[in-house]
């Protein structure tokens, strides 16, 4: 008996040395702050302690839809020439209004039974099909397939500003889906107190592309569209420059382009800033994947003496002549582009382009001497709290009253080790969170207590009423556990930055609850009982 109380005194040992390295790693010190530094650089602080911004993004998502009947639209121009079918044209009507609807106009009657075939045996599951007159047909997408593509764009976007963010070096950044079903991201920044940069890089699209130049430049969009017979045709986009797109332009200019890109942003394989041997002005190099870098060989080895512009999330960004073949790799340059802006630029093209632009809904920057105070308040809310709890157990239960103590500060250091070792961020939720631990902890504790006072007063003696309160009491304190640990893991799969805090916190704090209120809280009376003789009494 006196051997297996002694292992269990060791493993007890053993356990909490273990969870104070998790609080603490190896401090630089034993000093107060050296201590605080030690504790801050494994358990993260949230934003509401650490202060900084917390944004609300609303992605379009109807443009998403748009762009993707877009590219529906081309493969159905290039399907309907594959077949035979000239003459017809494909357009998204209103991109707006309709960013789900494709027309198809000026079809020949000879090939509607042709068209019909083709549309139902490729796109009949993406979209609503109806023939009308006059050569005209309407695919209108699926409800259920618009809101997957918006479901797979709120996704993208959330993946993609993950990406940016950690890019740039916030730490412990939350980015999650905010107000099911109304496409919105939750962007939580600790420590970014002036978000001007990062929501530069959060917002950009930075959808880059390379077309085929038709026609230009031209000196605007009015003298554009008159060379052009008033009207840009189907095929081709009529898109301004920035200054110093090409070497003779110091203002924007208009060009006509093929609307289909030679390369598009998925083709990025990765970027970074570079400098301009000519000029030493600063640029952005970019790299092509294998199997797009063949497709861009093939087009330029084709195309010699033909104008290509590079094109970034709608402007002109330059303007060259193929005078050799281009493999796998292209730079932006010009334009006054500063060395910060070809950083920037090189981040974003690396993570990838956003599906849609987002729209700021709310912004909203909590500073650091707020987040002090909110350590603060939490802090002595705990302190106040868990003094409390330990002085009601010393007077209520006697000396059995130490026991409970002792398991209680033994739990918040399994609590806190755990968070440590895991990382974890710490929000003023999650400060609730470890408060109601040890409000779960005292429950523990006073049913087994009152258990083995029942047991008492049935006349067993301590030791067999020890055995029985915590035989008893271990199956409803394993009930209440488990319940409270499920309506956690749903509140941290479905909440959000402070509630996925809480939810964290009271996880961890219940597994630690376990183990100290059955098990060390039980060692402790074994080690009393085994110091007294045979039915001495127990102070409880």
């Amino acid at each position: 008996m006196r051997q297996n109380l002694t292992q269990k005194t060791i493993l007890i040992i053993a356990i909490l040395l273990v969870f104070v390295y998790g609080i603490f790693g190896i401090p630089k010190g034993l000093s107060g702050s050296a201590l605080q530094t030690a504790i801050l650089k494994r358990i993260q602080l949230g934003l509401d302690l650490k202060g900084g911004t917390r944004l609300i993004l609303q992605v379009e998502a109807d443009q998403a839809v748009a762009g993707q009947a877009q590219q529906d639209a081309q493969r159905i121009q290039q399907g309907l020439q594959q077949n035979g079918v000239t003459g017809a044209e494909v357009i998204n009507p209103d991109p707006k209004k309709e960013p789900g609807v494709i027309q198809i106009l000026d079809a020949p009657a000879a090939k509607s039974s042709t068209i019909g075939s083709m549309l139902n045996s490729q796109y009949s599951d993406q979209y609503a099909i109806s023939p009308g007159s006059n050569g005209q047909w309407t695919l209108s997408m699926k409800p259920t397939v618009m809101t997957d593509v918006k479901q797979k764009a709120e996704q993208q976007s959330i993946e993609v500003i993950r990406q940016r963010v950690d890019a740039l070096g916030v730490t412990q950044p939350v980015v999650a889906p905010y107000n099911t079903g109304s496409y919105q991201i939750l962007v939580e920044l600790p420590g970014i107190s002036d978000p001007g940069r990062v929501k530069n890089a959060i917002q950009s699209t930075a959808k880059l592309s390379i077309h085929l130049v038709e026609g230009g430049p031209w000196s605007d969009q009015q003298s554009a569209l008159q060379a052009l017979g008033g009207t840009v045709p189907y095929d081709a986009d009529l898109l301004e420059s920035v200054p110093g797109a090409s070497s003779a332009s110091s203002v924007g200019q208009w060009y006509e382009l093929a609307r289909t890109p030679v390369v598009a942003g998925t083709d990025i394989r990765d970027a970074e800033p570079g400098t301009d041997p000519n000029t030493n002005e600063p640029q952005v190099n970019f790299y092509l994947t294998t199997a797009a870098g063949d497709r861009f060989a093939t087009f330029t080895s084709q195309n010699k003496g033909k104008p290509l512009a590079i094109v970034l999330d709608g402007k002109v960004q330059e303007v060259a002549t193929i005078d050799a073949t281009i493999h796998d790799q292209g730079t932006i340059s010009g334009g006054g582009i500063t060395e910060q802006e070809a950083k920037d630029l090189s981040l974003l093209l690396r993570t990838g382009a956003l599906p849609a632009s987002l729209t700021y809904l709310q912004e909203t920057t909590i500073g650091p001497s707020l987040g002090i105070d909110s350590i603060h308040a939490g802090v002595m809310a705990s302190v106040i709290g868990m003094s409390a709890v330990l002085i009601f157990m010393l007077i209520y239960y006697k000396g059995a009253g130490i026991n409970a103590d002792l398991a209680l500060i033994l739990n918040l250091v399994i609590l806190l080790g755990f968070m440590g070792f895991t990382h974890s961020v710490l929000t003023l939720p999650g400060i609730a969170g470890v408060i109601l631990t040890v409000g779960m902890g005292v429950d523990s504790n006073v049913l087994i207590f009152e258990r083995i006072r029942e047991e008492l007063r049935a006349g067993k003696t301590p030791a067999a009423a020890v055995d029985q309160g915590f035989g008893h009491a271990w199956r409803t304190i394993l009930d209440t556990h488990v319940t409270t640990v499920v309506s956690a893991a749903i509140l941290f799969i479905f909440g959000t930055g402070p509630v996925r805090g809480f939810a964290v916190t009271l996880v961890f704090g219940l597994i630690a609850n376990l183990f100290t209120a059955v098990f060390v809280s039980r060692v402790i009376f074994e080690a009393i009982l085994n110091r007294k003789g045979r039915g001495e009494a127990i102070s409880i």
